[in-house]
């Protein structure tokens, strides 16, 4: 699914307008119906008060108000003013006054706000056209609105957040909604954790936008659905060996943190390669040999952590980094296998990341797509500092752009950017992944997708959408809270038997 900028959403609107052809106040009259269902089959009709600004957003609150006032609920309407209202929102103003059992109330500077004590809010008092912070009577409603116990409903965007940068609004200034109901496509700024208190729960609405000009608009961000990744999952051939699935060799383990290396190998496995050899240090031999025993193992020279590679010859695809450690000699490994890889995908976790950043000239050794699976504070030790969610958003783009990589962001809405500074936002997980374990799990799962000559970026969506829906297949059956790495590797199967059958 496309992510647009809140421009190119106005684009599209007018677009529809012109092309279908519609009227605006008809093309508002179906938006606004389709927000009508979505909180009929909600909520039970009751109370509800609904808060309208002066232009389009305040529109379409103000003809939700109508249709539910006609459907049988207890409307009461606050708007700042009644002055200057855009020409769809005077048309749905003068609408509603029709209805006499709509309790409509005009502010103006000090009058008290109604502060309901039951029911639901609708938030319609500022869209997306808004380029500073609210203020005067609109923030006072908005302040308000955020002291009530009941639930918000905010309109295409909880009123006072933009679509992109909000780096200039402060907190108390956007209305804190229960829902967002974003209509045609998700906002950008949904997916920021800044932004997460006042996002709410958000619920994409449908409402016959002109197809052809959403299919011809290009756009860097796109949100990863189930039908996405599916469109990845190759198809196994019938009479298949596991000479066609790779031989991927995985580098992982030193003493202590011979963990890291069952489970990224476990996953790859799990993920479906053909042949896996880890490769670790000594001490990890009986470990790997009993914990994996569908792995080969190459055993390093030294006892208790990597210090060199085999014959890279055989292998379709390398991993390295999960619980290597930071030593000198893994170091020095590590810039050694840069020098040595030729038509090998790559992928690099953990360690091998940290490495990266305490010795900065390996990033242009870095074979082309060679992915990276940063968590946010790896991701700043390799490309710097960022003040909001926005500018660390650019700042991935313009370092997978830079050094022609794969970055795999991690976390909520894991983020993975492309060497083109393609954005393409994971819409699986839960915060039960946030342990110990999880990311050696990822490293495995793209390792392994890798070693079937699935494309770098394309393997890095399908690895994180998969690592995802394992970790939810876990928490509805269980629980997040009791949500482990080993977990994820059990569940994967499931998460691909019902990425095929969805």
């Amino acid at each position: 699914m496309k992510i647009f900028t809140t421009h190119q959403t106005k684009e599209i609107d007018r677009r529809t307008i012109e092309l279908e052809p519609i009227l605006s106040i008809n093309l508002m009259e179906r938006a606004s119906i389709a927000m009508t269902q979505w909180l009929t089959t909600r909520f039970a009709p009751g109370v509800v008060t609904v808060f309208a600004g002066n232009g389009n957003n305040g529109g379409d609150a103000l003809a939700v108000a109508r249709m539910l006032a006609i459907g049988g609920w207890e409307v009461t309407v606050c708007m700042a003013s009644h002055n200057n209202l855009s020409p769809e929102c005077q048309i749905n103003y003068t609408r509603l006054t029709h209805l006499t059992k709509v309790k409509l109330h005009l502010l103006a500077n000090g009058d008290a706000i109604p502060q309901p004590d039951e029911g639901i809010v609708i938030d319609g008092l500022l869209g997306s056209g808004i380029n500073r912070p609210a203020e005067g009577t609109v923030l006072d409603m908005i302040q308000a609105i955020n002291r009530l116990s009941l639930q918000v409903v905010s309109i295409d965007l909880p009123s006072g957040l933009r679509g992109e940068d909000n780096s200039d609004v402060p907190h108390h200034a956007i209305v804190s909604a229960t829902h967002t109901l974003s209509l045609g496509f998700p906002k950008l700024a949904f997916l920021f954790p800044e932004n997460d208190h006042c996002v709410g729960e958000w619920h994409v609405l449908e409402f016959g936008l002109h197809r052809t000009t959403i299919e011809a608009m290009t756009t860097p961000w796109h949100l990863t659905r189930a039908m996405d990744a599916k469109a990845i999952l190759p198809a196994r051939d019938k009479f298949a060996h596991k000479g066609h699935y790779g031989h991927a060799l995985l580098m992982s383990g030193s003493y202590g943190m011979m963990g890291a290396a069952v489970l990224a190998s476990k996953a790859c496995l799990k993920a479906g390669v053909g042949l896996l050899t880890t490769h670790a240090p000594r001490y990890g031999y009986e470990i790997l040999q009993t914990t994996v025993p569908e792995a080969m193992v190459s055993i390093d020279r030294s006892d208790i952590l990597i210090s060199e590679f085999p014959d890279l010859t055989p292998y379709d695809a390398i991993g390295i980094g999960p619980g290597i450690g930071l030593k000198t000699n893994t170091c020095e490994a590590l810039a050694q296998l840069l020098d040595h890889i030729t038509t090998q995908r790559m992928v690099m976790d953990a360690d091998a990341l940290n490495i990266l950043s305490q010795h900065p000239e390996l990033l242009d050794k870095l074979p082309r797509e060679t992915v990276l699976t940063p968590h946010p504070k790896e991701f700043q030790r390799l490309a710097g500092n960022w003040s909001n969610d926005y500018e660390r958003l650019e700042r991935l783009r313009a370092f997978a752009i830079k050094h022609g990589i794969v970055v795999v962001l991690k976390g909520a809405y894991t983020t993975i950017a492309t060497p083109e500074g393609t954005c393409y936002f994971n819409t699986t997980g839960n915060p039960g992944m946030a342990s110990a374990g999880s990311g050696d799990v990822l490293t495995g799962i793209i390792l392994g997708l890798l070693s079937q000559k699935i494309a770098p970026a394309q393997a890095a969506i399908l690895g994180v959408y998969l690592h995802g829906s394992a970790g939810d297949i876990y928490a509805n059956a269980e629980s997040e809270e009791s949500l482990t790495a080993n977990d994820l590797v059990r569940h994967l199967g499931q998460a691909f038997r019902e990425l095929k059958n969805n």
